[in-house]
């Protein structure tokens, strides 16, 4: 069976905790064993990751180094910061899922090109989170500073950019190319490199992509069989933070545009598992990372699927 797995950035640099090397890394081996299960079960394994905490932090280092050390020096553009989270992470995820998986089992890090709509109204509403987490009186003051739109996440403050929707991702040829010969291929990280057409050439643009929609576009390319969205809680919760709060077992796409979910938070993964899971008519999950083992056998996380009458819970 062909898996995709879309893991959020938020697992490799987990909220509110300091964004070292280091930190990064300890997640990034916690994943990997999760994620060498898949493997292990005899599944083919495509990895996709979310960079919004790894971006938002170089674009910080980056201003730094622009206002302190030389004025001249202008801060990387969001694409170009986009591709160094794509290698950064790449090759932390290749090397700990290395150190689990048999030496035989081949490992590759495609950079990857999605291409986007000048037109999407994105540009005109951003709302994906990058960056650390602020109090309210850090975010007002650095968003004077820099000029940023920051909104509020959980009991925090973040950064947003703009997040357009994924038309097309340009390396797949080379994904499946790697995909047929038994590689565990990580791609789309971040959602890809965000670039458009001007003309006739491809550019790059001041974006971060969504990594949910953009791995399920992955998923419909390279046919996977199951795709699922790790993150860090067990199910989706109708009602999340509230006693009355409920989980979802298994449910058909169609209920769960019903129900309603945050743009910045739920709703990108809902969004994306129910377009994988009506145009492919195969099955998309949500469930946290350290259930992928169960997630995979189908005991575990949020099923949606066209099969399912209704919404069932758990």
């Amino acid at each position: 069976m062909r898996v995709v797995v879309a893991l959020g950035g938020n697992a490799l640099q987990r909220r509110g905790e300091a964004m070292t090397a280091q930190n990064q890394r300890a997640n990034v081996q916690v994943a990997a064993k999760q994620l060498a299960a898949v493997t292990r079960l005899g599944h083919n394994l495509v990895m996709c990751h979310g960079n919004g905490p790894q971006v938002g932090l170089l674009g910080l280092q980056n201003d730094a180094y622009a206002r302190h050390v030389d004025e001249k020096v202008t801060p990387y553009p969001l694409d170009v910061l986009g591709a160094q989270t794509e290698g950064m992470i790449g090759y932390m995820i290749e090397q700990e899922l290395g150190n689990e998986l048999p030496f035989e089992v081949p490992l590759a890090t495609i950079l990857t090109q999605t291409e986007v709509d000048a037109a999407d109204p994105a540009f005109q509403n951003p709302t994906k989170f990058v960056g650390p987490v602020y109090s309210k009186e850090e975010a007002d003051q650095l968003a004077a500073e820099h000029g940023w739109t920051v909104k509020a996440d959980g009991d925090y403050f973040r950064r947003v950019v703009p997040s357009p929707r994924p038309k097309r991702i340009f390396e797949m040829r080379p994904i499946k190319w790697m995909i047929e010969k038994g590689a565990v291929v990580i791609a789309a990280g971040g959602g890809g490199i965000p670039t458009l057409y001007q003309g006739d050439k491809l550019v790059g643009v001041e974006a971060v992509i969504d990594k949910d929609l953009a791995s399920a576009l992955l998923a419909r390319e390279v046919e996977a069989d199951y795709f699922v969205i790790a993150t860090d809680v067990k199910t989706v919760f109708v009602g999340w933070g509230t006693p009355e709060a409920k989980a979802i077992k298994r449910v058909h796409p169609d209920e769960m545009d019903k129900l309603g979910f945050a743009a910045g938070s739920m709703g990108p993964k809902v969004e994306a598992a129910c377009e994988f899971a009506r145009l492919t008519g195969k099955r998309a999950v949500i469930g946290a990372l350290e259930d992928i083992e169960a997630i995979v056998k189908g005991e575990a996380g949020t099923v949606i699927s066209t099969e399912v009458n209704g919404i069932e819970w758990y």
